[in-house]
């Protein structure tokens, strides 16, 4: 099983699409489901786990951060992020989870800012944590890159593109209750070898970086959050399916071309199926899952899953 989920802060805009293996043997392939809400996520890897009908992992996606900036990890003093995720929220890093109002509180226990608008800079989480360059606070896998501008930084939580509350959310409700039962890729090892053991398996995704793997272009201009920009890109999308040859849930095409409704969370919807459509060419070998990565990346940054370099 694959499932891939479109992450929020927000529980009711938490979607996920799913894959189920289709058949058996060399020729199988995979069926696609309609998205469906997370739920529950103390129990999601579990409930999706039970639905599997083949021996072997769940592997799952989700669009938050896995990992830090390897500048800020070497200031921690710890030894990597596994052990940064198993201490954060107990002894001197109890208030780590809490973002700072207050520019004075910015510091390597409490590195997220701010809490909200009116006076506050990101030059004072750069002053905060110690660096001089904004570059320090971006992983590798969030610098520039020919289909997108550079990321926000993990660490800022403010404006439509900041994505720090998300990844606080899932490291403490998903990553960090499960600790050493699931395997974070690339930390526990390469996607080949954790698809061969036991543990689920959990990715860093950006659907964002997979529309034109997929041949959705950016020209002419559409917008995810309207339903008739999802719905004029749907010929792409149903094309490159038929292409790859997966199976489809009845009712999954037509939600495809009504770009998956008028409802808010069919923005939502839109992005948990374009982020499986690219892990599953990831997993079908049509994509690397990402280049070498070296030890500062293996130890405290991570990657996007299916990101060239």
């Amino acid at each position: 099983m694959i499932a891939h989920c479109d992450w929020s802060i927000h529980p009711g805009k938490r979607w996920m699409a799913v894959a189920l293996q289709d058949g058996t043997g060399a020729g199988a392939g995979w069926q696609i489901g309609l998205p469906e809400p997370v739920g529950a996520t103390a129990t999601f890897l579990e409930r999706l786990a039970a639905r599997s009908t083949a021996p072997g992992p769940v592997l799952v996606g989700v669009d938050f951060p896995i990992g830090v900036p390897a500048a800020y990890g070497a200031a921690t003093g710890l030894a990597n992020f596994a052990e940064l995720l198993a201490t954060v929220g107990s002894g001197a890093w109890a208030r780590w989870f809490e973002v700072c109002d207050d520019r004075a509180d910015i510091g390597i226990h409490r590195p997220f800012y701010p809490i909200r608008p009116g006076g506050r800079r990101r030059e004072h989480l750069l002053t905060g944590l110690g660096h001089a360059e904004a570059a320090d606070l971006l992983r590798a896998c969030e610098r520039k890159t020919d289909q997108r501008p550079a990321a926000c930084s993990l660490f800022w939580t403010l404006g439509g593109n900041q994505v720090g509350k998300a990844a606080l959310a899932g490291w403490r409700e998903v990553l960090q209750p499960q600790g050493a039962r699931i395997a974070l890729w690339p930390f526990d090892g390469a996607l080949h070898d954790l698809l061969g053991g036991e543990r689920s398996i959990v990715a860093e995704t950006y659907p964002g970086d997979t529309y034109h793997r997929l041949g959705i272009g950016r020209r002419p201009v559409w917008s995810k959050r309207s339903q008739a920009g999802r719905a004029s890109v749907a010929p792409t999308l149903l094309d490159w399916l038929a292409q790859r040859g997966h199976a489809q849930a009845p009712g999954l095409a037509d939600a495809i071309r009504a770009g998956f409704g008028t409802h808010a969370s069919g923005e939502d919807q839109f992005d948990a199926l374009i982020g499986l459509c690219g892990m599953l060419d990831v997993v079908d070998g049509h994509r690397a899952e990402g280049p070498p990565l070296d030890a500062q990346m293996r130890r405290w940054e991570g990657w996007v899953l299916g990101q060239a370099a």
